[in-house]
């Protein structure tokens, strides 16, 4: 008999399984973080250029607008010096009835995109810093807010400048002693004003001072007494005469009609004639609103340069007037 045989019992198969990384997702990640390097590093740079270009462009722009601004000043100061010439031309003006006067008034030229403002006054019109005498020095300072004593003293100061003895004026004055005493490195010069400027250097003089009479003086009309056709009311009332009535007189007149100025009612004769020597304001004002003022004192005749009209006397450029 057969003995049948027994399948012996299977068993249970067990496999053991071991954690491996999953080599996929890690890939991932580190492609992921790649990724994110990679567009910061883009971003930094993108913000990096955007800043060079902005600086590169506002640079740019500020060369510009100084480039514009000193091209539209170019353009107002040759606007001022055209308004020199062209005040040159009228003064020069055959026709009475066209001729400008030097006398103070007020002109206004319209030239191209400019409107130019001109004061002209003939030289004899003002003090003569190297002929006028003390009285007159005196009453012009004395106009200009000084004191008797401290006007006579400062007038007396200006004369001792001006001559060449080293006697101090019998009512006041400054020779090289007073210049020591007060410190100053040198002395009376005892020659004659070589500009109106050489002023300040007088013992005594302040610049607040002088800004307020240097309108009213010359070195270059030779005269002791100035004319009162061409004066200013500052320089009138100093010659004791009606600065108010004087100038309104002279202002009241229009050349353009042909008739004579009249004399005053106390027959003084404001008709003088030009010496040729003048200081001239030149206003130029842009339609932008830029503004350029030439101040020039120039004497009319030829110089031996080709093609000058006048000699250039003082020449002083600013962008307001004093």
């Amino acid at each position: 008999m057969r003995q049948q045989r027994s399948e012996p019992a299977s068993r249970p198969c067990h496999r053991r399984t071991s954690a491996r990384p999953k080599r996929g997702g890690s890939a991932r990640v580190g492609s992921l973080h790649s990724r994110g390097a990679a567009l910061l590093l883009v971003m930094w740079l993108i913000a990096l250029l955007a800043a060079l270009v902005g600086g590169f462009a506002l640079t740019a722009r500020v060369e510009y607008l100084q480039g514009r601004v000193l091209a539209r000043g170019v353009v107002a100061e040759q606007a001022a010096r055209a308004g020199i010439e062209y005040a040159m031309m009228r003064l020069a003006e055959q026709d009475v009835r066209r001729r400008w006067l030097p006398d103070g008034r007020a002109y206004r030229w319209r030239f191209n995109q400019a409107q130019i403002d001109l004061r002209i006054v003939d030289e004899q019109g003002k003090i003569d810093l190297n002929a006028a005498p003390l009285p007159l020095l005196a009453a012009l300072l004395r106009g200009a807010g000084l004191e008797q004593q401290p006007a006579e003293r400062l007038a007396g100061a200006i004369i001792d400048w001006r001559d060449q003895d080293s006697m101090t004026q019998p009512s006041a004055g400054a020779e090289d002693a007073d210049y020591a005493e007060a410190e100053l490195p040198y002395g009376a010069k005892d020659a004659p004003f070589e500009t109106a400027a050489e002023l300040l250097l007088v013992l005594g003089m302040t610049p607040q001072l002088y800004a307020r009479i240097a309108p009213s003086i010359t070195v270059f009309s030779g005269r002791d007494v100035p004319d009162p056709a061409f004066a200013s009311a500052p320089v009138l009332t100093a010659m004791g005469m009606d600065a108010t009535a004087i100038v309104q007189h002279r202002e009241n007149w229009n050349p353009a009609t042909g008739q004579p100025l009249q004399p005053l009612a106390d027959g003084t004769n404001l008709v003088g004639s030009n010496s040729g020597t003048y200081s001239i304001h030149s206003r130029a004002k842009l339609n932008d609103g830029r503004e350029s003022l030439l101040r020039v004192v120039v004497r009319s005749g030829a110089t031996g340069a080709p093609g000058a009209a006048y000699q250039p006397l003082q020449w002083e450029e600013g962008t307001s007037l004093r």
